[in-house]
C-alpha cells in the first residue's frame, strides 16, 4: 500500500491547477534557481565564489531527490492502487514523471558543463503550446517548452511499474564501451556487440561526448540519445579523422566469419556516408540520434530521452536539429515517428 507520506505528496503535486503544495513548489523553485544560477557550477575550489558552486550542488541534489522520489511515487501507485483510481489519475502523474526524467537529468548536464550561450526559450509561447498546472510549469522552464508537440501524448492503456532513471553519459560509460569493443573486437573475428555500439555511437563519443545522455532501467542501460551541436563540423571531423582510424582499426576483411551484425557493420564503417545537403545544414545546424532496447514499451520514457537532448543543445543556442535514418530501416523510422 501507498505510505501516508507519498499520499501526501500525490495530493501535493496536484493540490490546484495554479496553486501547488509545498513539495510541487520546491521543485518550481529548485529548478528556477538552478537554469537561472548555472554558470556558477564548475568554480575552482580556490576561486572567491566556491560557495556559490557548492550551493548549486546543495540545490541539484535536493531537486533531483524530489524528482527520484516522484517517479519511485508513480511506480508505486501503479503497483498499489485500485485499478478505478489508478487510470482515473495515472495519465497526471505518468506526464510528471515523464516531465521530471527530462528535468533532472537536463540539471545533471547543467552540472557538468560550462554553458556560455544564453538559455533560449524562442519567444512567448501561444495559449495552446502549454498545458497548465505543475506539468505546464515545468515544461516553461526547459528551453524547448514551446515545442508542445514533443510533450504531448496519450498514457499507454496498460500502465507500467518500471522504474527509469535518465543521465547524461560518464567519462566511465566512454571507457567501458570503448574497452569492451577493443576486447571483443580483437582478433580475426569482429563481435557483433562491439560493432553495433561502434555504429550507432563510437562517433559521438569520440567527438560530441557531452550531449550523449543515457536512459536506465532494473536491468541496466536501455537507451541512448546523442547529439552534435555544430552537424557541419561534426561530420566533416567524422569524415576526415575518425571514420580512416575506425577503417585502419577494423580492416574490411577482418568481418570473414563474423555475425552477420558485425559484418552489417564493418560494411557501414568503410561505405562513404551519404553527404548531408547543405541547405538542411543551414536550417537545421544539429545532428541527433535516439535509440531504445526492445523492452522498452513506454514511449514517455523515450520522450523524455529526447526532450533532455534537445533541451541540452538549444541551451547552448542550437535552432533546430535533424536526424539520418535509411528508408529501408522500418524500426527506426517507427521510432521517431512515435516520439514525432
Amino acid at each position: 500500500q501507498l505510505t501516508l507520506e507519498e499520499v501526501r505528496m500525490l495530493v501535493e503535486l496536484f493540490y490546484l491547477p495554479y496553486h501547488h503544495g509545498p513539495q510541487a513548489q520546491h521543485l518550481l523553485e529548485h529548478f528556477r534557481w538552478l537554469r537561472a544560477n548555472s554558470l556558477s557550477v564548475g568554480v575552482p575550489a580556490t576561486a572567491p565564489d566556491a560557495c556559490e558552486g557548492t550551493q548549486w550542488r546543495s540545490r541539484a541534489q535536493s531537486f533531483q531527490l524530489l524528482c527520484t522520489q516522484t517517479c519511485r511515487l508513480h511506480s508505486r501507485f501503479v503497483s498499489s492502487t485500485g485499478r478505478a483510481l489508478l487510470y482515473d489519475l495515472h495519465p497526471y502523474l505518468w506526464d510528471i514523471r515523464n516531465m521530471l526524467l527530462a528535468a533532472s537529468a537536463f540539471v545533471r548536464w547543467l552540472g557538468c558543463q560550462s554553458i556560455t550561450a544564453p538559455m533560449l526559450l524562442g519567444g512567448d509561447a501561444e495559449p495552446w503550446a502549454r498545458r497548465g498546472g505543475l506539468f505546464g510549469e515545468l515544461q516553461a522552464l526547459l528551453p524547448v517548452g514551446n515545442s508542445c508537440d514533443l510533450f504531448y501524448h496519450p498514457p499507454p492503456l496498460f500502465p507500467s511499474s518500471q522504474l527509469y532513471f535518465l543521465r547524461p553519459l560518464l567519462p566511465l560509460d566512454k571507457v567501458r564501451v570503448m574497452a569492451r569493443r577493443d576486447r571483443l573486437g580483437s582478433g580475426r573475428q569482429l563481435s557483433a556487440a562491439p560493432a553495433l555500439a561502434g555504429r550507432l555511437l563510437g562517433s559521438f563519443l569520440s567527438l560530441s561526448p557531452e550531449y550523449t545522455f543515457v536512459l536506465e532501467d532494473e536491468g541496466g542501460p536501455c537507451g541512448y540519445a546523442a547529439g552534435a551541436l555544430c552537424a557541419e563540423g561534426f561530420l566533416q571531423q567524422r569524415d576526415s579523422s575518425w571514420l580512416p582510424a575506425i577503417r585502419h582499426k577494423y580492416p574490411r576483411d577482418l568481418g570473414a566469419g563474423a555475425p552477420a551484425l558485425g559484418q552489417e557493420a564493418l560494411l557501414f564503417f568503410h561505405a562513404e556516408p551519404p553527404a548531408v545537403p547543405l541547405p538542411v545544414l543551414r536550417r537545421f545546424p544539429s545532428l541527433v540520434q535516439l535509440g531504445t532496447a526492445p523492452r522498452v514499451l513506454d514511449v514517455g520514457a523515450s520522450r523524455s530521452l529526447a526532450i533532455c537532448l534537445l533541451s541540452a543543445l538549444r541551451a547552448n543556442g542550437s535552432r533546430g536539429v535533424f536526424c539520418q535514418v535509411s528508408a529501408t530501416d522500418r524500426q527506426q523510422l517507427s521510432f521517431y515517428s512515435k516520439l514525432g
